[in-house]
């Protein structure tokens, strides 16, 4: 059945001119980045939230920033940081190869905020990161609707999850800064750099219709991905290992990780 399924995907990648990757937190997993599948999972990694009962949503939530702010920025701050020390697997850089195939005629949409597909080679422009980027600050008001660069760096204390060093600064006013990432009960987010991502995304939709999505790791507690994936009604492979059912008619499940499922389509692509 697998094989079966394999040599679908592999067809609908032939006859397709252009490529959309939609992705979640699953495609990192290969790299070591963790998912935060369920508080079980989000507590492993990160421990101190555990003993304070506080799940996911909490630690993710824009509220934090106005009431805990050294830890809000010890858990971002972390994160920042795993996301600079974490390597791509191989697998991106086989999804370049295979986009070679169609004369580099792609786009990728992914929740992701780790900036993995930039550090991978992916081109900028061709990249939209509907729940924004650790890589990219904002002023928590905000002040004005712009951000910029997140460069800093960040000692968090290991016990306690807290931030040690100094919490950023709006460089426009001076107030406290976060990450630009669409958060839980988030009313501040800047969309400005979003916006500008989405319209060349729109641009490459309305020059392409012959494209196949290739969708990866990404799951239905928060289905924005799964959503993107199916409302242009092309054919869609899905690639997860816990949720690979497809409901959508035109598509092929594959029940791996994203290393596996990549390495199996493109040792098995016609060049």
């Amino acid at each position: 059945m697998l094989d079966s399924e394999l040599q679908r995907a592999v067809g609908y990648i032939n006859e397709a001119g252009a490529i959309l990757i939609t992705a979640g937190a699953g495609i990192g997993v290969d790299s070591g980045l963790p998912d935060f599948r369920g508080n079980k999972g989000f507590w492993k990694a990160y421990p101190h939230f555990k003993d304070q009962n506080m799940s996911f949503v909490d630690a993710a939530s824009a509220l934090m920033f106005e009431t805990l702010p050294e830890l809000s920025w010890g858990f971002y701050g972390h994160r920042t940081n795993l996301y600079r020390e974490t390597a791509p697997h191989m697998g991106f850089n086989l999804l370049k190869d295979i986009i070679k195939l169609k004369e580099n005629n792609y786009f990728i949409f992914t929740s992701n905020v780790d900036g993995q597909f930039q550090k991978a080679g992916f081109d900028e422009n061709r990249i939209i990161e509907c729940h924004g980027s650790i890589h990219h600050l904002q002023c928590t008001l905000p002040c004005i609707s712009s951000s910029w660069k997140n460069e800093l760096s960040y000692k968090i204390d290991d016990n306690t999850g807290t931030l040690l060093s100094e919490t950023p600064d709006c460089i426009f006013c001076g107030n406290t800064a976060r990450p630009n990432i669409l958060m839980f009960d988030d009313n501040n987010w800047d969309s400005s750099r979003y916006y500008s991502q989405k319209s060349l995304y729109d641009k490459w939709l309305n020059e392409n219709d012959n494209f196949v999505v290739i969708e990866i790791g990404a799951g239905n507690a928060i289905p924005t991905v799964r959503c993107e994936s199916r409302k242009h009604k092309k054919p869609i492979i899905r690639i997860n290992l816990r949720d690979s059912k497809l409901s959508w008619a035109k598509g092929v499940s594959l029940e791996m990780t994203a290393l596996e499922a990549i390495q199996k389509i493109y040792y098995n692509i016609s060049p």
